[in-house]
């Protein structure tokens, strides 16, 4: 009865050791080999001198980071370390992902970015499937605060970035948002006196405000939509930008990749450039422009602007605002589109009187394709108004 005990006792530790042992502990360089299979996808590729394993955590040192397949943007990321590592099906999930600080100068230039991470991110076991779970995601993307001085003087600064990313619960689409705060900007040390006197008298030494995107991408169709992209600046007015196309598949991005990496190995400089040039126009057929739109919502600037331009030309900012009025229709006359040259002609009418908000939309009754656009402006560019559907509008 002993013995048989002892020998149970023998099978459990040696059972408990073989699972302990290296054979099933995490695999740091598959974890490395994973993630670079997922960037390669976007002619991104990573590096680490070395790989520890610790538990669920792995640390890659003397990391670096080259941003296309010409290799020609490489970055150091010294160390990153990742917390809370999980095989899933081939793939990893990583609980946090953290970088080291930036701390760079060079010359009279020092840049500063901290507690940078990212949260939920899920590594694909094979990135060549073509669909979403090909994809490296994650929940959240962070940086803290970012400084650059110059001689020693902060000339930009921002507060925090946050990106969060959002897939479907059919897998179908991806949702993203970004939010920069606290966004700083000191133009007071320009030294050129031109653009000292326009700064002084636009009142623009010091900018500060914030920027936000949001949008999301079909994966099948491709359609890509930005409903905000926007920076608002203290003082000067908010910008912002929207717009739709169709056709930005997985497909597309890989078919591009390989058409950059085709090029940066050609050594025939005029030859590569040629070929990615026919190659891009071939890739161009497969996008479709859905919608655009440019708005801006005036926070007193025009008026400074206004003002400014007219002292240029020995003139008052009264002058100078009838005289873009009238010049307005003469130029919009040139493109032989009566119907947009009166809504612009009255739109810029009513924003000069009295700046609140100016917008350009175009949004056609369907897709169109990006060829159709290219062959109206080389053979006709007078119908692309009425071919993208555009409007101006002020003030609404």
């Amino acid at each position: 009865m002993r013995l048989q005990t002892t020998r149970h006792f023998l099978f459990a530790s040696a059972a408990a050791v073989a699972f302990a042992s290296p054979a099933f502990a995490l695999d740091g360089a598959d974890v490395l080999k994973k993630i670079n299979a997922a960037y390669h996808v976007q002619g991104a590729e990573i590096a680490a001198k070395s790989i520890a394993v610790d538990g669920s955590n792995v640390t890659f040192s003397g990391v670096t980071f080259t941003a296309s397949a010409a290799k020609e943007q490489t970055f150091p990321l010294g160390n990153v370390t990742l917390e809370g590592v999980e095989e899933d099906n081939g793939g990893y999930t990583i609980e946090k992902m953290s970088f080291d600080n930036v701390k760079y100068a060079q010359e009279n230039v020092a840049v500063d970015v901290s507690d940078i991470y990212m949260s939920g991110v899920v590594v694909p076991a094979d990135a060549t499937t073509g669909k979403v779970d090909s994809m490296l995601l994650y929940d959240e993307a962070h940086s803290g605060p970012v400084s650059v001085k110059i001689d020693g003087k902060q000339a930009f600064a921002l507060e925090e970035t946050t990106t969060t990313l959002t897939k479907s619960e059919d897998d179908s689409t991806i949702s993203f948002d970004l939010n920069a705060t606290g966004f700083k900007a000191d133009l007071s040390d320009v030294t050129d006196p031109k653009s000292k006197e326009a700064i002084d008298k636009l009142k623009v030494k010091t900018l500060s405000g914030e920027m936000t995107m949001s949008g999301s991408w079909e994966i099948a169709p491709g359609t890509m939509t930005i409903d905000e992209y926007a920076i608002d600046l203290k003082d000067v007015g908010r910008l912002n930008m929207a717009f739709s196309f169709s056709g930005y598949t997985l497909n597309f991005i890989q078919s591009m990749q390989e058409a950059v990496k085709a090029q940066a190995a050609n050594p025939n400089k005029e030859q590569a450039d040629q070929a990615a040039g026919l190659a891009m126009l071939g890739l161009m057929q497969q996008l479709s422009f859905v919608s655009a739109e440019v708005s801006f919502q005036d926070a007193s600037i025009t008026k400074r602007a206004i003002d400014y331009a007219a002292g240029e030309q020995g003139m008052t900012g009264e002058q100078l605002s009838q005289t873009i009025k009238g010049m307005v229709p003469l130029m919009m006359a040139q493109l032989n589109v009566p119907e947009l040259q009166n809504a612009v002609s009255a739109a810029v009418n009513a924003y000069i009187d009295d700046p609140k908000n100016f917008t350009i939309s175009a949004e056609p009754a369907k897709p169109v394709p990006f060829p159709m656009i290219m062959g109206a402006a080389m053979g006709a560019p007078n119908t692309i108004p009425q071919v993208l559907g555009v409007t101006v509008k002020a003030n609404e």
